[in-house]
């Protein structure tokens, strides 16, 4: 009898532990359910795309974000406008050459805007090596040239800025972007000097050679002429400045 009632109680007693532990998995699993779950990396990934602002329609994802400022070396790059005008005065660059070519002689000095940002000495070589080369005037006019003292020359040859050439070249109307013959002076304009023109595209070595060719023709007793001929090597006294169409740009007197 008591071992009876002593299963039965421990049947009880089982009966209610099993319950207990069915009650307490029960309640941890709504304990669990509410606590936060941590976030997988794809719920990440998608909270972070929702947090970015979306591109405007046609704007890539790219083009949305901040673009980045640029360097110090980037700003330090940018091109600096050029000095086109100096101090409005001219000065003499000494130097004298041997006589090149044969014949009647012309004598030319040479003279610089001061406070152009050039070498004036590098200029003067550079006009002389176009006056003394075969293809200038003394091949093709029987004439001699030599670079002198100022006082013994019959022309010069000026490089000015816009303003000074406007007022050297006065009354032909340069109007700071052409250069000119005047007084005795062949006067290039540091503006094409340093740009060149739309003909001679990125060559400016061939249009500086033009430029100096031309003006000095005027001291030589030449006045200006049109294309001959479609293709045909433009003459050193058209304005080439101007354009060349129907003729192909040409930067010497001697043409073949």
């Amino acid at each position: 009898m008591i071992g009876r009632v002593l299963t039965g109680a421990g049947a009880w007693w089982l009966e209610l532990l099993i319950a207990l532990l069915i009650a307490s998995a029960i309640g941890g699993g709504v304990a669990m359910a509410g606590r936060d779950p941590q976030p997988t990396r794809s719920v990440v990934a998608n909270a972070a795309t929702r947090s970015s602002p979306s591109p405007t329609p046609g704007e890539s994802a790219e083009r949305s974000s901040a673009s980045p400022r640029p360097s110090p070396k980037e700003k330090k790059g940018k091109k600096e406008p050029l000095k086109l005008n100096g101090s409005g005065t001219l000065q003499l660059i000494e130097g004298t050459s041997e006589v090149f070519g044969s014949g009647p002689l012309h004598g030319f000095a040479i003279e610089v805007e001061k406070g152009l940002p050039i070498d004036a000495q590098g200029f003067a070589d550079d006009a002389l090596a176009v006056l003394a080369d075969e293809r200038s005037w003394i091949g093709v006019e029987g004439i001699s040239v030599q670079r002198v003292p100022v006082g013994s020359a019959s022309f010069r040859v000026t490089l000015a800025g816009p303003a000074l050439t406007d007022e050297l070249c006065a009354p032909l109307q340069t109007v700071g972007i052409y250069s000119c013959y005047n007084a005795g002076r062949a006067v290039i304009n540091f503006y094409r000097w340093m740009e060149g023109a739309s003909a001679y595209g990125d060559d400016l070595a061939s249009y500086r050679k033009y430029v100096v060719n031309h003006e000095v023709g005027h001291a030589f007793g030449h006045g200006h002429v049109v294309c001959p001929a479609a293709e045909a090597p433009a003459p050193i006294m058209m304005q080439q400045t101007k354009g060349v169409a129907p003729c192909r740009p040409n930067p010497w007197p001697a043409t073949s």
